[in-house]
């Protein structure tokens, strides 16, 4: 990815029609995975190593929040990281606000572990995650004896120190691992029994993580619960290729006749694999190869083909299993044969654009017929034509259009790519490689 792509300012693409995609690609690592690896590593006793971490913008606003609480994190080469863990309560405070970038996942979590500290904090981010809801993270916090001021329920969230925090049972009402994920680290430092309900098994990388680093935790799909009172012991983390990042060539190999691709060492945790099996069901071509354990995960190669898709009516529990995947998923949907239904993915509203409004648009302007409802989509699928796109700042809708493309009948514009970068460093380079026609416009 070129120099320009981490400045401030406007970065547009043009992603021309492409030949067949053909070769074996590692995309970068779990983002998610990468975020929790810091965390822990941090509130532990002794260094751990991490691996195959994420060097996007996210997770290093994610590192450079914990060193500013006085960690130390050194870089001994591109995608690692050992980080000297302070202990569970060896962080210290800073009278500068802690600056989360873009990075939901990181703000959100770092609320829960900041909770139960003896120090004030306050977290801010950029404009995007500026819009981002907190709420139903600060909400059950403050019912565990935290004290968060927000906007309105957005950030920036003053987080008062030297609270008192009791261990809750809590039935969340929205399917998030994010949720899940904060209150599992304020019940780090809670008194008693901290329990979460999930409607909808969510992912457990943290609560695998917190095994791994020794802290006594049960959990099974759709519950979790620990006990304050323990310690983190420093262990080695090695964080799989991102299944998220994984999703556009996916899509990509599918839509583009001829194409071959491995995808390599792919995390494949049950939680997350939602698009996988939708494409599957609309005749993609996906064969799982060398499944394996890895680092705590589940990964494997994955060898994608050409094949003809057909619409779907998405089966609703996939979709907690793919909110990321979505915008991915539209453009699969808006080039197959037939119309595609999604239903129960109110939550695409409120991620880094409202990607539900933002892919219509744009799949709009290609001349995709999409009908927008409150909590999704129908797409007829058929030919996409040139035209002009708008990212919205937002990295997965820019790389998905990226992907639209490669099988439009012109070129396709794409505006407002700048924060591609936060998930995805080297995408152009990567997808270039492989045979796509992506350039700056």
């Amino acid at each position: 990815m070129s120099g320009a792509e981490h400045t401030a300012g406007r970065l547009d693409w043009v992603s021309r029609p492409s030949g067949p995609l053909r070769g074996a690609i590692t995309v970068p690592g779990d983002k998610s995975v990468s975020h929790r690896a810091l965390m822990l590593a941090a509130l532990a006793e002794g260094t751990s190593r991490i691996s195959g971490f994420l060097e996007g913008e996210d997770t290093r606003a994610t590192a450079a929040v914990l060193a500013q609480l006085g960690v130390s994190i050194e870089t001994p080469a591109p995608g690692e990281r050992l980080v000297h863990g302070v202990g569970l309560h060896g962080l210290r405070g800073s009278d500068r606000p802690l600056d989360c970038g873009n990075a939901g996942t990181g703000m959100r979590l770092l609320t829960g572990l900041l909770a139960g500290q003896a120090f004030d904090a306050t977290l801010v981010g950029d404009e995007s995650l500026s819009r981002r809801p907190m709420r139903r993270v600060t909400e059950p916090l403050v019912w565990m004896g935290a004290r968060i001021d927000t906007r309105e329920g957005l950030p920036p969230l003053h987080i008062h120190g030297g609270r008192h925090l009791r261990g809750i049972r809590y039935e969340s009402p929205v399917a998030s691992a994010q949720v899940k994920s904060a209150l599992l680290l304020a019940g780090l430092y809670a008194e008693g029994e901290t329990e979460i309900l999930e409607p909808h098994p969510t992912r457990d990388y943290t609560e695998c993580m917190l095994a791994a680093f020794g802290w006594p935790i049960r959990f099974a799909p759709g519950r979790a619960s620990l006990t304050g009172g323990h310690a983190l012991q420093a262990t080695d983390v090695r964080v799989p290729a991102d299944f998220s990042s994984a999703a556009f060539f996916l899509v990509a190999a599918s839509l583009v006749p001829g194409s071959e691709l491995l995808l390599r060492a792919v995390g494949l945790n049950t939680r997350r694999t939602g698009l996988l099996l939708a494409l599957k069901l609309m005749g993609a071509d996906i064969e799982v190869v060398d499944q394996r354990r890895s680092g705590g995960e589940t990964v494997a190669d994955l060898r994608v083909c050409h094949a003809p898709l057909h619409g779907i009516e998405l089966p609703p529990a996939l979709v907690p299993d793919m909110i990321d995947e979505f915008p991915a998923l539209f453009v699969a949907a808006a080039a197959a044969q037939g119309t595609t239904v999604i239903r129960g993915a109110a939550e695409l509203r409120v991620k880094e654009s409202d990607r539900i409004a933002s892919m219509a648009a744009g799949l709009r302007a290609l001349g995709v017929r999409v009908e927008e409802t409150p909590d999704g989509a129908a797409i007829t699928g058929g030919t996409l034509g040139a035209g002009v796109v708008q990212g919205h700042g937002d990295h997965r809708v820019a790389m998905s259009f990226a992907v639209a493309g490669l099988v439009a009948t012109g070129g396709v514009r794409i505006e407002d790519c700048r924060n591609v970068a936060t998930s995805f460093p080297g995408f152009m380079e990567l997808a270039n490689g492989c045979g796509f026609a992506l350039a700056e416009a």
